[in-house]
């Protein structure tokens, strides 16, 4: 898994890059935790390269989402791929993200 940090003013973006599993998640739960620590209340994840997302990661977005929002922020999605769209409907819990086609879609709400 890679992932790529944009600080923007009103939010942060984190491009997830590949697999989202067992093995990969603290990385991902990690690199988030750094955006949050540092004050930022809304993050958007870019999805659209992810090839796997198990049940760890839906946990750590699930958290993200509770963390953020304790806060006044959010978490946001931006471009899903097909299968994190699937995933994230499978487990219902899509309604908890909202959604955006692109990244500039996504910062144009923060």
């Amino acid at each position: 898994m890679e992932i790529i940090a944009h600080d923007y003013p009103h939010a942060a973006v984190i491009r997830v890059i590949g697999r989202v599993d067992a093995g990969t998640y603290p990385a991902l739960e990690n690199k988030i935790n750094e955006f949050i620590s540092a004050g930022h209340k809304h993050l958007v994840l870019e999805l659209d390269a992810i090839e796997y997302l198990s049940s760890a990661g839906v946990r750590v977005l699930i958290s993200t989402q509770k963390t953020l929002k304790a806060r006044g922020g959010r978490l946001a999605i931006a471009q899903p791929s097909e299968r994190v769209t699937d995933v994230l409907q499978l487990a219902g819990v899509d309604v908890l993200f909202p959604t955006y086609p692109t990244t500039v879609a996504a910062l144009a709400t923060e």
